[in-house]
C-alpha cells in the first residue's frame, strides 16, 4: 500500500469514527424516547402515540425554565422531567385507564387523539413559529485522536447514560421495579398477589414520560430549535427503534435507538438528507418482515 493510499484509508476510518460518534449521540436521544414506548407496551400492551408530544412538552418546559426563570441546565432538566411525568400520569388516568378493558383498537385510536390534542393545544398556546433554545453553556469543541466532540454531545451522552443506568437499577433492584416486572409478566396474578396494578401503571407512564422530556431538553440544546410539531417525527422514529430492538424489552429499546441514530447519520453522510426519514420506516418494514419480534425480542403468539 502506498503512502497516499494509507493516508486515504486513515482519513476514511477517521470519518467513519466521527459519524459513529455523531450517530451514538443522536441514537441516545432516540433511545430515551423509545424506552417510554417499550415500558408502557411491556406493562399494558399499548402503543402510546402521544409519547412524542410529551417529548415536545418536555422541551418547551425546559425552554421556559431556562429563558423565563434563568435556571441552569440541571434544574431545568429536572423540572421538565417532573412536569412531563405528571402529564404522563394525567393522560394515563383520564384517557387510557377507562379503556383498559376495551379493545386494542379503541386504546390505539385514543392515543392518536391525545397526540392531536396535545399538538394543537401547543400550537394554539405557543404558535407554530420555531423558537431558539437558550445557550445553556458556551460551546466548546475537543479533539480526541482526530475525532471532534463538543460539550453538547458529551452532555447528551452523559445524561442519557446516567438515566439509563438509573432506570436499570430501578427496574431490577427496587420494589417498584419488581412490581413492574410482575405486572408485565401477568397482570391478573400480580393483582391477586397484592400489587397495586393501577399505581404501577401510573409510575410506568411517569418514568417513560420523564425520560422523553429529558430527550426533549437535550434536543433543544443540541439543535438549538424547538417547535410544537417537533415530537411527530422523532416520536415515530423512536417507535421504530423500540420495534427494532424488541417492543417491550428495555435493553432492546436502548439498542434500537442507537442503531437508528447511527443509521440515520450514515444515510445523511452518504446520500441526501431527505432520505433519512424514509430509511427509518424502511427499517421498520424490513424488521417486521424478517424478525417481527425485534433484535432482542422473543416471538410470542397472542390473540388480538
Amino acid at each position: 500500500m502506498s503512502v497516499e493510499e494509507g493516508e486515504h484509508v486513515a482519513e476514511l476510518m477517521q470519518e467513519i469514527l466521527q459519524q459513529l460518534v455523531n450517530g451514538i449521540s443522536l441514537g441516545s436521544i432516540y433511545a430515551l424516547i423509545a424506552l417510554g414506548y417499550t415500558m408502557v407496551y411491556g406493562i399494558i400492551k399499548l402503543i402510546n402515540f402521544a409519547h412524542g408530544d410529551i417529548y415536545m412538552i418536555g422541551a418547551f418546559t425546559g425552554f421556559f425554565a431556562i429563558r423565563a426563570f434563568h435556571l441552569p441546565f440541571l434544574p431545568a432538566l429536572f423540572i421538565a422531567m417532573v412536569v412531563a411525568a405528571l402529564l404522563g400520569v394525567v393522560i394515563e388516568r383520564l384517557a387510557y385507564r377507562p379503556l383498559r378493558n376495551s379493545t386494542r383498537i379503541a386504546a390505539l385510536i385514543t392515543a392518536i387523539g391525545v397526540s392531536f390534542l396535545i399538538q394543537n393545544t401547543a400550537l394554539l398556546v405557543w404558535k407554530p413559529d420555531p423558537r431558539s433554545f437558550p445557550d445553556v453553556f458556551p460551546f466548546r469543541s475537543y479533539q480526541i485522536g482526530g475525532i471532534y466532540l463538543d460539550n453538547r454531545q458529551l452532555t447528551i451522552l452523559g445524561v442519557a447514560l446516567l438515566l439509563m443506568i438509573i432506570l436499570h437499577y430501578v427496574v431490577h433492584y427496587t420494589r417498584i421495579g419488581r412490581a413492574m416486572r410482575a405486572v408485565a409478566l401477568d397482570n391478573e396474578t400480580a393483582r391477586l398477589m397484592g400489587i397495586d396494578v393501577d399505581r404501577v401503571i401510573s409510575i410506568t407512564f411517569a418514568i417513560g414520560s420523564a425520560l422523553a422530556a429529558a430527550a426533549g431538553v437535550l434536543v433543544g440544546i443540541y439543535y438549538n430549535r424547538i417547535d410544537p410539531m417537533m415530537g411527530t417525527m422523532p416520536g415515530l422514529k423512536a417507535f421504530v427503534a423500540a420495534v427494532l430492538g424488541g417492543i417491550g424489552v428495555i435493553p432492546g429499546a436502548m439498542l434500537g435507538g442507537l442503531v437508528m441514530g447511527v443509521a440515520e447519520v450514515f444515510i445523511v453522510a452518504l446520500t441526501e438528507s431527505t432520505w433519512k426519514d424514509a430509511v427509518a420506516f424502511a427499517i421498520l418494514i424490513i424488521i417486521l418482515l424478517v424478525r417481527p419480534a425485534g433484535l432482542l425480542g422473543r416471538h410470542v403468539r397472542e390473540k388480538v
